[in-house]
């Protein structure tokens, strides 16, 4: 019996030598020291032998169990270690070579031009208008009768205004104007806000309209506040917008709730003033519409007008970016053209 296990610790020590993997060993330790293996089936028979015999066969066969397993445990430690070696050189990353592009989103760039607008005008003071005072579905109470609009004005008609089968006088709002009329009804004087968001038109759609559009309103209501602040402002807001000072000029104009009213033009960005086509030849372009605050808007919403005074102005979020990045064509920011989005 002593012999069969000598044979044993020989086959086994050599098996152990030549193993390649980790896996081959794992093989050979079921073959010689599991339930089953050769080494286990030799000292079932340990019974049949004399207590003397027992007592040496046991001790050798325990010795052969103990020197496989240091066999085993160091021949897997150096197969590892090979294994890992080997792993590490076909994993190996050269951090030298140039990495593969993967595509980024970006921030569409009507939403860049908001965020920018906003900022500016944060940084002069004015805040936000909450959600709630600027809703997108309005009632013509809102949107016309409270900003100072007559019952037979034109943009009450069903060509110029979306209107709902949900009642007779709930529409799509047509500008973020009636957000002025929920902020002053919600906060009393001083009022420094802006009002950024989706105004909606019945228009054909074109390259230079379209029926879903975007506007940032902007209201300041308080003592003494006159149309030289308003200039101040918009021209500050101007300067920053468009990266320097540029030339501008307020035009007179008309709006049922402004009264002076005004819109204001700069230098044409194109053409510098000499004329083209992007401005018809004029040399300026049209960037917003703006004036004091009527006195019935005031006298509407509970402020009186003989101490408060303010001024209002509106831009079209659109017409801003087309301006200054030379967009002709304002169907490309809802076309979701990718090769137009990664300009931006």
């Amino acid at each position: 019996m002593k012999e069969k296990l000598e044979l044993i610790l020989k086959n086994a020590s050599d098996d152990i030598k030549n193993a390649k993997s980790v896996l081959e060993l794992d093989e050979i330790r079921l073959k010689y020291l599991s339930r089953k293996g050769e080494l286990n089936s030799i000292k079932k028979n340990l019974k049949d032998l004399t207590d003397e015999e027992k007592r040496t066969v046991g001790a050798f066969a325990n010795n052969v169990s103990n020197q496989l397993e240091l066999l085993l445990s160091e021949k897997s430690e150096e197969l590892y270690k090979i294994e890992l070696n080997k792993k590490l050189e076909e994993e190996r990353i050269d951090i030298t070579l140039p990495s593969d592009f993967r595509p980024q989103g970006k921030i569409h760039p009507l939403t860049q031009t908001v965020n920018e607008i906003v900022e500016i005008f944060q940084g002069m003071g004015f805040s936000v208008v909450k959600p709630e005072n600027s809703p997108e579905v309005e009632t013509e109470y809102y949107n016309f009768d409270m900003l100072n609009f007559p019952k037979e004005h034109p943009a009450k008609d069903m060509q110029d205004t979306f209107y709902t089968k949900t009642a007779p006088n709930v529409i799509l709002r047509s500008h973020t104007s009636c957000s002025q009329i929920r902020q002053m009804l919600t906060q009393n004087p001083p009022v420094r806000v802006i009002s950024p968001g989706r105004v909606y038109r019945c228009e054909s759609v074109s390259a230079r309209k379209n029926n879903l559009f975007h506007q940032i309103e902007g209201l300041l209501v308080d003592k003494d506040i006159t149309f030289a602040d308003l200039k101040g402002v918009l021209n500050e807001f101007i300067r920053i917008y468009f990266g320097s000072a540029r030339p501008t000029r307020f035009r007179a104009s008309y709006f049922p709730f402004t009264e002076p009213s005004a819109e204001v033009d700069v230098q044409c960005i194109i053409c510098g003033g000499k004329g083209c086509r992007t401005c018809s030849g004029t040399g300026w372009l049209e960037i917003l519409g703006s004036g004091m605050v009527h006195v019935n808007v005031l006298k509407n919403v509970g402020i009186d007008p003989e101490i408060y005074t303010g001024f209002a102005f509106g831009m079209g979020v659109e017409r801003l970016t087309m301006l200054k990045y030379a967009i002709n064509d304002i169907r490309l920011f809802f076309n979701n053209d990718i090769r137009f989005l990664r300009q931006f």
